[in-house]
């Protein structure tokens, strides 16, 4: 029948008629348009820490519900169906479609890696946040990953974590040589030009490590999480700030095929439910840290900031590693020659506004006053 005279027709049965017709044309585009997909997503997280781990899980939640059930991603915890810090390769063998994790982890094949999620002296959340989505960051870092066939896409941010917990004090420079620190990303290597022997281990790993004595100190995230994993129990010091993560981003990785073949409405709906999980994340620590740390510190922690020495020598080595790493690797200073002003022009604007009121209200809270 032609389309024509079946509308005709349909229409001498009045609304009924055309309803009916209409349903008939329409069921099938939109079966077609609503593929049902599975997918599988391992993390790098085990699920016992909810807000990190959670936030894959508001992906699979929103991406569900948003497509009647028909895209469904199933979120598997740290080492459940992949190694927690092998993520990366799982997704780009095509293992798995896609996988939540933590760039740095794969500073190993490339520190390139490192800008997806934060390097030592970095940008704050919200800088990481402007720099990737207005300044160029998504689109290097994704020329980046492709050639590791991954698609990246930012989801998620603890804000500004913690230095971590130490069995020792830290008094000064000397103090870290020879110290086994389990600490993620670049910034083992900034640590190793001062003496640190650097340890990458995943969260379930920890706390066996800081309690035998098989390392003197771990960097998490912050109090909710450290909380969660015990430190306070193998290690009294807890230092701040955690300087190599000023803002450090978590991505979904996606298999860059089955990104390209993905409906684009399916990718307008996982683009949007990542970047609710991306400020929900924070939202949520920044939510919980402040009671967990009062907890921590009433049950005996020792909170302690760096010395000002310290963190001198560590931005110092800093810098002296970037220089090193542009001038051997052309992927990291293409990169790097775009991120470096941007952060300069992004403390040039936050010592205006945030850090001044930030400043001031600390003030006042340490008067009482608040």
């Amino acid at each position: 029948m032609k389309r024509r005279s079946f509308f005709r027709n349909a229409g001498k049965y009045g609304a009924a008629g055309v309803a009916a017709a209409a349903s008939t044309v329409a069921a099938p585009a939109i079966a077609q348009s609503m593929p049902e997909i599975r997918w599988r997503c391992p993390s790098s997280f085990p699920k016992s820490l909810d807000t990190i781990y959670g936030a894959a899980e508001q992906v699979s939640k929103r991406v569900a519900e948003a497509t009647d059930g028909k895209f469904q991603i199933r979120v598997f915890g740290g080492g459940e169906i992949v190694p927690a810090l092998q993520v990366a390769d799982a997704v780009q063998a095509g293992t798995v479609e896609c996988g939540h994790t933590a760039p740095y982890y794969y500073v190993g094949k490339d520190p390139t890696f490192a800008f997806g999620t934060a390097i030592p002296f970095g940008l704050n959340s919200r800088q990481q946040t402007a720099w990737m989505y207005h300044g160029g960051g998504r689109e290097l870092m994704n020329e980046f990953y492709a050639a590791y066939n991954i698609h990246g896409i930012p989801c998620g941010n603890t804000g500004s974590q913690m230095g971590g917990w130490f069995r020792k004090e830290i008094r000064t420079v000397d103090d870290l040589k020879g110290l086994k620190f389990r600490v993620g990303g670049f910034a083992g290597q900034v640590l190793a030009k001062l003496g640190v022997v650097p340890q990458q281990l995943a969260a379930s790993d920890i706390y066996p490590a800081l309690e035998k004595g098989t390392i003197d100190a771990a960097e998490w995230v912050g109090p909710y999480d450290d909380l969660k994993l015990g430190f306070n129990k193998v290690a009294p010091f807890y230092y701040y700030p955690g300087w190599w993560e000023g803002g450090p981003q978590l991505e979904m990785y996606v298999n860059k095929g089955e990104w390209d073949k993905l409906p684009k409405h399916y990718q307008a709906i996982l683009e949007a439910a990542c970047a609710e999980a991306h400020s929900g994340m924070q939202a949520r620590y920044d939510a919980q840290n402040p009671k967990a740390l009062r907890e921590l510190v009433a049950g005996g922690t020792r909170l302690t900031p760096f010395p000002i020495p310290v963190m001198e020598a560590c931005a110092a080595a800093a810098e002296e590693l970037y220089a090193e790493t542009a001038g051997k690797n052309a992927k990291f200073k293409k990169v790097f020659d775009n991120w470096k002003p941007f952060r300069a022009e992004q403390n040039l604007w936050f010592q205006v506004t945030e850090n001044s009121q930030d400043n001031f209200m600390a003030r006042l809270y340490r008067a009482n006053k608040l």
